[in-house]
Protein backbone atom coordinates (compact mmCIF):
# COMPACT_ATOMS: atom_id res chain seq x y z
CA UNK A 1 0.00 0.00 0.00
CA UNK A 2 1.61 3.64 -0.87
CA UNK A 3 0.38 5.68 2.67
CA UNK A 4 -0.80 8.77 0.29
CA UNK A 5 -3.34 6.81 -1.23
CA UNK A 6 -6.83 6.94 0.40
CA UNK A 7 -8.26 4.24 -2.18
CA UNK A 8 -6.85 2.20 -4.46
CA UNK A 9 -8.62 -0.36 -6.88
CA UNK A 10 -6.03 -3.28 -8.83
CA UNK A 11 -7.54 -5.85 -11.28
CA UNK A 12 -11.35 -5.50 -10.09
CA UNK A 13 -13.86 -8.13 -11.90
CA UNK A 14 -16.93 -8.58 -11.30
CA UNK A 15 -20.28 -10.49 -13.33
CA UNK A 16 -24.01 -10.88 -12.47
CA UNK A 17 -24.27 -14.62 -14.07
CA UNK A 18 -22.90 -14.20 -17.93
CA UNK A 19 -22.85 -10.41 -18.04
CA UNK A 20 -19.32 -8.97 -17.14
CA UNK A 21 -20.00 -5.63 -15.33
CA UNK A 22 -15.75 -4.84 -14.31
CA UNK A 23 -12.98 -6.32 -16.08
CA UNK A 24 -9.53 -5.20 -14.23
CA UNK A 25 -10.51 -2.08 -13.58
CA UNK A 26 -6.99 -0.41 -11.76
CA UNK A 27 -7.47 3.39 -9.94
CA UNK A 28 -6.08 4.85 -6.63
CA UNK A 29 -7.14 8.37 -5.32
CA UNK A 30 -4.75 10.51 -2.94
CA UNK A 31 -5.38 11.22 0.14
CA UNK A 32 -7.49 14.66 0.71
CA UNK A 33 -8.19 14.93 -3.43
CA UNK A 34 -11.49 14.08 -5.46
CA UNK A 35 -11.55 11.53 -8.39
CA UNK A 36 -14.29 11.49 -10.48
CA UNK A 37 -15.25 8.18 -12.16
CA UNK A 38 -17.00 9.36 -15.13
CA UNK A 39 -19.00 6.80 -17.44
CA UNK A 40 -21.92 5.77 -19.38
CA UNK A 41 -24.82 4.17 -18.00
CA UNK A 42 -23.90 0.54 -17.48
CA UNK A 43 -20.38 1.06 -17.80
CA UNK A 44 -19.90 0.01 -13.94
CA UNK A 45 -19.85 3.21 -12.01
CA UNK A 46 -21.82 2.06 -9.00
CA UNK A 47 -20.48 -1.74 -8.94
CA UNK A 48 -17.44 -0.04 -8.37
CA UNK A 49 -18.85 1.88 -5.63
CA UNK A 50 -20.23 -0.92 -3.88
CA UNK A 51 -17.97 -2.82 -4.21
CA UNK A 52 -15.61 -0.53 -2.48
CA UNK A 53 -17.99 0.14 0.23
CA UNK A 54 -18.53 -3.38 1.44
CA UNK A 55 -22.10 -3.72 -0.39
CA UNK A 56 -20.74 -6.25 -3.31
CA UNK A 57 -17.99 -9.21 -2.96
CA UNK A 58 -15.63 -8.96 -6.13
CA UNK A 59 -14.93 -11.82 -8.31
CA UNK A 60 -11.55 -10.97 -8.55
CA UNK A 61 -8.77 -8.24 -7.77
CA UNK A 62 -7.86 -6.37 -4.63
CA UNK A 63 -9.57 -2.97 -3.34
CA UNK A 64 -8.31 -0.95 -0.55
CA UNK A 65 -9.74 2.10 1.18
CA UNK A 66 -7.52 3.81 4.15
CA UNK A 67 -5.68 1.37 3.67
CA UNK A 68 -8.07 -1.45 4.59
CA UNK A 69 -8.80 -4.74 2.06
CA UNK A 70 -12.58 -4.68 1.65
CA UNK A 71 -13.28 -8.51 1.24
CA UNK A 72 -10.67 -9.13 3.98
CA UNK A 73 -11.00 -6.74 7.00
CA UNK A 74 -15.05 -5.03 5.78
CA UNK A 75 -15.19 -3.55 9.22
CA UNK A 76 -12.72 -1.33 9.44
CA UNK A 77 -13.19 -0.33 5.65
CA UNK A 78 -16.69 0.51 6.77
CA UNK A 79 -15.74 2.81 9.67
CA UNK A 80 -13.83 4.89 7.35
CA UNK A 81 -16.36 6.12 4.62
CA UNK A 82 -20.10 7.38 4.25
CA UNK A 83 -21.96 6.68 1.22
CA UNK A 84 -24.16 8.75 -0.68
CA UNK A 85 -26.07 6.37 -3.00
CA UNK A 86 -27.96 7.58 -6.14
CA UNK A 87 -31.81 7.78 -4.23
CA UNK A 88 -31.36 9.25 -0.94
CA UNK A 89 -31.66 7.05 1.83
CA UNK A 90 -33.78 9.16 4.23
CA UNK A 91 -36.56 8.47 6.40
CA UNK A 92 -39.62 10.27 5.28
CA UNK A 93 -41.35 10.52 8.32
CA UNK A 94 -38.85 11.57 10.61
CA UNK A 95 -37.70 15.15 10.18
CA UNK A 96 -34.31 16.31 9.25
CA UNK A 97 -33.32 16.44 12.53
CA UNK A 98 -34.29 12.99 13.74
CA UNK A 99 -32.97 11.37 10.46
CA UNK A 100 -29.33 12.45 11.33
CA UNK A 101 -29.60 11.98 14.68
CA UNK A 102 -30.26 8.20 14.09
CA UNK A 103 -27.79 7.90 12.20
CA UNK A 104 -25.40 9.39 14.21
CA UNK A 105 -26.83 6.79 17.39
CA UNK A 106 -26.11 4.12 15.03
CA UNK A 107 -23.02 5.21 14.47
CA UNK A 108 -22.92 4.79 18.65
CA UNK A 109 -22.27 8.62 19.21
CA UNK A 110 -23.61 9.89 22.48
CA UNK A 111 -27.02 11.63 22.63
CA UNK A 112 -24.97 14.54 23.00
CA UNK A 113 -22.64 14.10 20.47
CA UNK A 114 -25.55 13.34 18.07
CA UNK A 115 -27.17 16.67 18.84
CA UNK A 116 -23.94 18.47 17.79
CA UNK A 117 -23.20 16.56 14.84
CA UNK A 118 -27.06 16.84 13.87
CA UNK A 119 -26.90 20.96 14.82
CA UNK A 120 -23.72 21.42 12.65
CA UNK A 121 -25.14 19.47 9.37
CA UNK A 122 -27.98 21.27 9.52
CA UNK A 123 -26.59 24.45 9.71
CA UNK A 124 -23.97 23.62 7.01
CA UNK A 125 -26.12 21.93 4.31
CA UNK A 126 -28.70 24.89 4.40
CA UNK A 127 -31.65 22.67 6.07
CA UNK A 128 -31.86 25.03 9.59
CA UNK A 129 -35.76 25.94 8.60
CA UNK A 130 -36.53 22.65 7.82
CA UNK A 131 -34.95 20.95 10.29
CA UNK A 132 -38.33 19.96 11.92
CA UNK A 133 -40.93 18.93 8.96
CA UNK A 134 -41.00 15.52 8.28
CA UNK A 135 -38.94 14.78 5.11
CA UNK A 136 -41.85 13.83 3.27
CA UNK A 137 -42.35 17.27 2.82
CA UNK A 138 -38.80 18.38 1.33
CA UNK A 139 -37.69 18.70 -2.37
CA UNK A 140 -35.56 16.68 -4.09
CA UNK A 141 -32.56 18.86 -3.70
CA UNK A 142 -33.46 19.03 -0.15
CA UNK A 143 -33.13 15.24 0.37
CA UNK A 144 -30.44 15.07 -1.46
CA UNK A 145 -28.18 17.36 0.55
CA UNK A 146 -30.05 15.92 3.98
CA UNK A 147 -28.59 12.43 2.60
CA UNK A 148 -25.11 13.57 2.07
CA UNK A 149 -25.29 15.35 5.55
CA UNK A 150 -26.06 11.71 6.74
CA UNK A 151 -23.34 10.51 5.27
CA UNK A 152 -21.40 13.17 7.10
CA UNK A 153 -22.49 12.48 10.94
CA UNK A 154 -19.74 10.23 12.18
CA UNK A 155 -17.06 12.31 10.13
CA UNK A 156 -15.36 9.77 7.74
CA UNK A 157 -12.13 10.66 6.05
CA UNK A 158 -13.52 9.17 2.79
CA UNK A 159 -16.92 9.32 1.15
CA UNK A 160 -18.45 7.90 -1.96
CA UNK A 161 -20.53 9.68 -4.03
CA UNK A 162 -22.23 7.88 -6.39
CA UNK A 163 -24.78 10.35 -9.22
CA UNK A 164 -25.29 12.82 -6.52
CA UNK A 165 -27.17 15.32 -8.53
CA UNK A 166 -28.64 13.36 -10.87
CA UNK A 167 -32.28 14.79 -11.51
CA UNK A 168 -31.80 17.96 -9.94
CA UNK A 169 -32.82 20.89 -10.94
CA UNK A 170 -29.36 23.46 -11.80
CA UNK A 171 -29.57 25.84 -8.37
CA UNK A 172 -30.26 22.34 -6.59
CA UNK A 173 -26.79 20.93 -8.36
CA UNK A 174 -25.18 24.22 -7.89
CA UNK A 175 -25.92 24.47 -4.15
CA UNK A 176 -24.47 20.49 -3.98
CA UNK A 177 -21.50 21.14 -5.62
CA UNK A 178 -20.66 23.89 -3.92
CA UNK A 179 -20.91 21.72 -0.73
CA UNK A 180 -18.97 18.83 -2.63
CA UNK A 181 -15.79 21.85 -2.94
CA UNK A 182 -16.26 22.81 0.60
CA UNK A 183 -15.85 18.92 1.73
CA UNK A 184 -12.90 18.66 -0.61
CA UNK A 185 -11.38 22.05 1.01
CA UNK A 186 -11.53 20.29 4.47
CA UNK A 187 -9.56 17.53 3.67
CA UNK A 188 -12.29 14.77 3.07
CA UNK A 189 -11.40 11.97 -0.03
CA UNK A 190 -14.11 11.84 -2.14
CA UNK A 191 -15.05 9.37 -5.04
CA UNK A 192 -17.53 10.76 -7.39
CA UNK A 193 -19.45 8.51 -10.18
CA UNK A 194 -20.93 10.98 -12.36
CA UNK A 195 -22.25 11.36 -16.36
CA UNK A 196 -22.21 14.97 -16.34
CA UNK A 197 -19.06 16.04 -18.08
CA UNK A 198 -19.32 19.36 -16.45
CA UNK A 199 -19.33 18.17 -12.97
CA UNK A 200 -16.00 16.51 -13.29
CA UNK A 201 -14.78 19.24 -15.08
CA UNK A 202 -15.04 21.56 -12.32
CA UNK A 203 -15.10 19.14 -9.21
CA UNK A 204 -12.48 16.50 -9.82
CA UNK A 205 -9.10 16.73 -9.15
CA UNK A 206 -8.65 13.77 -11.48
CA UNK A 207 -10.82 11.76 -13.99
CA UNK A 208 -11.02 8.32 -14.65
CA UNK A 209 -12.96 7.23 -17.98
CA UNK A 210 -14.77 4.25 -17.79
CA UNK A 211 -16.62 2.43 -20.42
CA UNK A 212 -18.03 -1.57 -20.70
CA UNK A 213 -16.36 -2.29 -17.12
CA UNK A 214 -12.58 -1.31 -18.13
CA UNK A 215 -10.79 2.26 -17.12
CA UNK A 216 -10.15 3.70 -20.50
CA UNK A 217 -8.59 7.06 -19.71
CA UNK A 218 -7.41 9.04 -16.36
CA UNK A 219 -5.64 11.90 -15.65
CA UNK A 220 -6.36 15.74 -15.03
CA UNK A 221 -9.39 17.41 -17.10
CA UNK A 222 -6.58 19.47 -18.68
CA UNK A 223 -4.64 16.18 -19.25
CA UNK A 224 -7.48 14.23 -21.11
CA UNK A 225 -8.31 17.09 -23.26
CA UNK A 226 -4.66 17.42 -24.49
CA UNK A 227 -5.17 13.99 -26.46
CA UNK A 228 -7.89 15.24 -28.18
CA UNK A 229 -5.37 17.58 -28.85
CA UNK A 230 -6.23 20.69 -31.33
CA UNK A 231 -9.12 22.80 -31.55
CA UNK A 232 -11.94 22.06 -33.29
CA UNK A 233 -14.00 24.34 -35.99
CA UNK A 234 -17.54 23.39 -36.28
CA UNK A 235 -19.57 23.96 -39.46
CA UNK A 236 -23.41 24.05 -40.00
CA UNK A 237 -24.19 23.15 -44.16
CA UNK A 238 -26.87 24.78 -45.49
CA UNK A 239 -29.72 22.42 -46.52
CA UNK A 240 -29.53 23.18 -50.05
CA UNK A 241 -25.85 22.62 -50.50
CA UNK A 242 -24.11 18.93 -50.87
CA UNK A 243 -23.17 17.49 -47.63
CA UNK A 244 -20.80 14.32 -48.71
CA UNK A 245 -18.80 17.11 -50.81
CA UNK A 246 -18.79 19.24 -48.00
CA UNK A 247 -17.05 16.58 -46.06
CA UNK A 248 -15.07 15.57 -49.05
CA UNK A 249 -13.73 19.32 -48.88
CA UNK A 250 -12.96 19.94 -45.42
CA UNK A 251 -11.04 16.15 -44.77
CA UNK A 252 -8.59 16.28 -42.03
CA UNK A 253 -7.89 15.16 -38.65
CA UNK A 254 -10.61 13.69 -36.48
CA UNK A 255 -13.87 14.62 -38.75
CA UNK A 256 -17.13 14.48 -36.78
CA UNK A 257 -20.14 14.65 -38.68
CA UNK A 258 -24.14 14.33 -38.05
CA UNK A 259 -25.59 14.12 -41.04
CA UNK A 260 -29.36 14.68 -39.52
CA UNK A 261 -28.60 18.09 -38.01
CA UNK A 262 -25.85 18.95 -41.04
CA UNK A 263 -23.10 19.43 -38.56
CA UNK A 264 -19.37 19.02 -39.62
CA UNK A 265 -16.55 19.04 -37.07
CA UNK A 266 -12.87 19.04 -37.74
CA UNK A 267 -9.86 19.53 -35.71
CA UNK A 268 -7.26 22.38 -36.58
CA UNK A 269 -4.85 24.17 -35.40
CA UNK A 270 -6.81 27.10 -34.44
CA UNK A 271 -5.15 29.65 -37.08
CA UNK A 272 -6.92 32.08 -39.62
CA UNK A 273 -4.66 30.70 -41.92
CA UNK A 274 -6.25 26.91 -41.72
CA UNK A 275 -10.01 28.50 -40.88
CA UNK A 276 -9.71 30.33 -43.98
CA UNK A 277 -7.93 27.35 -46.22
CA UNK A 278 -10.88 25.29 -45.32
CA UNK A 279 -13.43 28.01 -46.18
CA UNK A 280 -11.90 28.73 -49.37
CA UNK A 281 -12.25 24.53 -50.10
CA UNK A 282 -16.16 24.89 -49.05
CA UNK A 283 -16.24 28.01 -51.51
CA UNK A 284 -14.83 26.49 -54.62
CA UNK A 285 -16.95 23.46 -54.17
CA UNK A 286 -19.40 25.90 -53.87
CA UNK A 287 -20.72 24.94 -50.45
CA UNK A 288 -22.63 27.43 -48.23
CA UNK A 289 -22.17 27.75 -44.67
CA UNK A 290 -25.01 28.35 -41.89
CA UNK A 291 -23.00 28.91 -38.78
CA UNK A 292 -19.63 28.46 -37.98
CA UNK A 293 -17.70 28.09 -34.24
CA UNK A 294 -14.12 27.65 -33.30
CA UNK A 295 -13.73 26.03 -29.63
CA UNK A 296 -10.90 24.21 -27.78
CA UNK A 297 -11.36 20.59 -26.65
CA UNK A 298 -13.79 19.62 -23.98
CA UNK A 299 -14.46 16.58 -22.24
CA UNK A 300 -17.28 16.00 -24.17
CA UNK A 301 -14.62 15.27 -27.35
CA UNK A 302 -12.94 13.59 -24.75
CA UNK A 303 -15.97 11.47 -23.96
CA UNK A 304 -16.81 10.99 -27.84
CA UNK A 305 -12.89 9.95 -28.75
CA UNK A 306 -12.66 7.63 -26.26
CA UNK A 307 -15.95 5.64 -26.41
CA UNK A 308 -17.52 6.87 -30.05
CA UNK A 309 -20.36 8.31 -28.32
CA UNK A 310 -21.36 11.37 -25.87
CA UNK A 311 -21.81 10.80 -22.67
CA UNK A 312 -25.47 9.80 -21.82
CA UNK A 313 -27.52 11.99 -19.13
CA UNK A 314 -30.51 10.46 -19.20
CA UNK A 315 -31.23 8.24 -15.76
CA UNK A 316 -31.46 4.37 -15.93
CA UNK A 317 -31.11 1.59 -13.66
CA UNK A 318 -27.57 1.13 -13.97
CA UNK A 319 -25.46 -2.19 -13.03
Amino acid sequence: MIFDEAIVVHGLKKSFKNVKVLEGVDFSVKKGTMLALLGPNGAGKTTTIRILSTLLQPDGGKAFVNGHDVVENPQAARESIGLTGQYAAVDEYLTGYENLAMIGRLYHLSKADCKQRATALIEQFDLVEAQNRIVKTYSGGMRRRLDLAASLIATPPILFLDEPTTGLDPRSRLMMWDIIEKLVEADVTILLTTQYLEEADRLADKIAVIDNGKIIAQGTSEELKSHVGKERLELTIQRTSNFAEAMSAIGGEGLQHDESNRTISVATDGSVHEVKRILDQMEQKGITIDTLSLHKPTLDDVFMQLTGHKAEVEKTEEL
